[in-house]
């Protein structure tokens, strides 16, 4: 055995750890990837069982953004887990990940895109908190065009969308899931609520941080009552301005979101673009009683140097229990096999990453096997 695999052999990223009801095999996570390989109506297919299956030694893996509802589609060829033909198409997920992996370990990511979104995609105007449009293009069944101003929730809109959330939980482990992952980053429906920059209400879902806050612990509480808080993880991204957004006062959103987050007891919180070398990784460390995963968005640099090994090592030795890998997993199906034996990494081939939907960059990277 060489140095290099002795040292990747010690490594904390490769003990076993339990996450809630679950053994997982390793700390490393591969982070939800939206990759527009479903079928039009949102339906999973054998793409996407297969992708899944061919990275299913991954400690664990938290499944695409996915919707909730039709209004909350994003992009074109984004899954949901609204009708019985999608819950069925994960269903073939989860069954290929299991036969490979012979048990799941797998979270399903709920993702509502607010005003992310665009009529000639989802075949209804958008919802947001207030009606702020999104300042950039979309991609669309048409082409790129520009955002549409977004619908006002109403309070009935604000109810029925929580509601959509915990159904689609139940969907989610009707399909096979271990759990799910509210997405509450990103700039993405529930991020906007946070934000000031989106939310501009004056009811009890605007104005102070308190009621900014309201809709994702509203949403998360729902989703907990419905399938169990072990089931449930929470994805944050303070600070984050990914979909032009801006929080406005991100110390005391996250002042006031994490203890109420806590007393729901999810079992993780998933923190994107973790940096241990930020306070505010630490302050949230502190302040976060459960298991944090910490997912440090890696650079290309980054990539080819270790593959985010040392990055990954920090997080766990300030405090984080479980690293979450985005780019690592998309090009390399045994990504974990990989770090441990300090092999070299497949390139990344960015022109297949979105917006194109066949197997040619995401069911062709080679294992070392076949190399």
């Amino acid at each position: 055995m060489t140095h290099t695999e002795q040292e990747s052999t010690a490594s904390r990223l490769f003990e076993s750890v339990r996450l809630g009801r679950l053994d997982l095999p390793s700390r490393l996570v591969m982070a939800p990837l939206t990759r527009n390989r479903a079928g039009a109506d949102g339906v999973p297919g054998e793409l996407m069982a297969t992708h899944y299956a061919q990275r299913s030694s991954a400690g664990l893996i938290i499944a695409e953004a996915t919707t909730p509802n039709a209004v909350g589609q994003t992009y074109p060829h984004i899954p949901g887990i609204h009708n019985a033909a999608q819950t069925a198409g994960w269903r073939r997920v989860t069954d290929a990940v299991r036969a490979a992996a012979g048990e799941s370990r797998m979270f399903l990511q709920l993702q509502h895109g607010g005003r992310v979104g665009h009529p000639d995609t989802s075949g209804h105007i958008p919802h947001a908190p207030s009606p702020v449009r999104f300042p950039e293009t979309l991609h669309t069944p048409s082409g790129l065009q520009d955002a549409v101003e977004p619908i006002e929730m109403s309070a009935e809109d604000v109810r029925s969308t929580i509601a959509d959330f915990a159904t689609a939980a139940r969907n989610a482990v009707s399909a096979g899931f271990d759990g799910v992952e509210v997405h509450s980053a990103n700039g993405h429906l529930l991020h906007q609520f946070l934000a000031k920059s989106t939310n501009r209400r004056t009811d009890e879902w605007g104005g102070p941080a308190e009621n900014r806050i309201r809709f994702t612990v509203e949403v998360v509480r729902a989703v907990a009552e419905a399938i169990g808080p072990e089931r449930v993880g929470v994805r944050i991204s303070p600070g984050l301005g990914v979909n032009s957004i801006d929080e406005g006062d991100t110390e005391d959103i996250y002042a006031a979101l994490l203890p109420s987050l806590a007393r729901i007891d999810p079992v993780y919180l998933h923190l994107i673009y973790a940096d241990p070398d930020q306070p505010l990784f630490s302050t949230i460390r502190k302040e976060w009683p459960g298991t944090l995963i910490a997912n440090p968005a890696l650079s290309r640099e980054d990539l080819a140097a270790d593959g985010g090994m040392r990055r990954g090592e920090r997080l766990l030795a300030e405090g984080a229990d479980l690293i979450a890998l985005g780019r690592g997993f998309l090009a390399n199906p045994d990504l974990v096999e990989r770090l441990r034996t300090g092999a070299p990494l497949n390139p990344i081939r960015p022109e297949f990453l979105m917006h194109v939907h066949g197997a040619e960059g995401y069911n062709d990277y080679p294992t070392l096997a076949e190399l």
